[in-house]
């Protein structure tokens, strides 16, 4: 857990099937809600899948950038925790280039996943409380890490992503999934051009309190 970084840069070496299915078989040992297991993985391997993936993350983080050129966090729900509509003209947005390595080549990275939940499966329990639902995450990302931290168990590294929501409908129809699905993330995996293992983290004072959120700093 101390050393699995966000790896967004590999080398070419490429990852066998055998290894990718060690590591998702270890994976799927991870917590669901109602061990309903709600993920499904779409192993990306057609050229021409991974060029109209990279050309659909490539619009959705078009917009992403262009919130951090105005000092915004993309999409956030601030409007008192919910999302009520573009804080940028996301069109423009679309039309405006913004270079990343990871994105501009994603076709070429060794392994690229697309992760779906099944939302039907999903308790989401804070559906109706006025503010943007994240409960339901919690069903699928521990898998996610799952698939992160046995890449590092094998010497990979990776990184998830869910900036190719953005363009789910499109994403929908070239993988053929129905509307009962959502995308979870992108996931890339492969081996590590530089491996990093000292990262820097929030101590648990400044993210931990007692008995309230005003409360004193635990300190253990």
């Amino acid at each position: 857990m101390r050393t699995t970084p966000a790896t967004r840069a590999f080398t070419d070496e490429p990852v066998d099937d055998a290894t990718l299915f060690r590591m998702l078989d270890n994976a799927r040992f991870a917590p669901g809600g109602g061990n309903r297991q709600a993920w499904r993985v779409i192993v990306l391997k057609d050229p021409a899948i991974r060029l109209r993936i990279r050309e659909l993350y490539q619009l959705g983080w078009r917009e992403y950038t262009e919130h951090v050129r105005r000092g915004l966090v993309p999409f956030a729900p601030i409007d008192h925790g919910s999302w009520t509509g573009p804080a940028i003209d996301l069109e423009e947005a679309r039309g405006i280039p913004a270079d990343l390595e990871f994105s501009d080549h994603l076709e070429r990275h060794p392994v690229v996943l697309v992760i779906l939940a099944e939302l039907p499966a999903l308790a989401c329990l804070d559906n109706g409380l006025g503010r943007q639902s994240i409960i339901g995450g919690g069903s699928i990302y521990p898998f996610c890490h799952n698939v992160l931290l046995a890449a590092r168990n094998e010497g990979l590294g990776g990184v998830l992503t869910s900036v190719l929501a953005r363009q789910e409908p499109a994403v929908r129809e070239l993988l053929g999934f129905s509307d009962e699905y959502g995308i979870a993330g992108l996931m890339a995996l492969g081996r590590p051009q530089k491996v990093i293992t000292k990262l820097r983290r929030a101590p648990v004072e400044e993210f931990t309190t007692v008995d309230r959120f005003d409360g004193p700093a635990f300190t253990g």
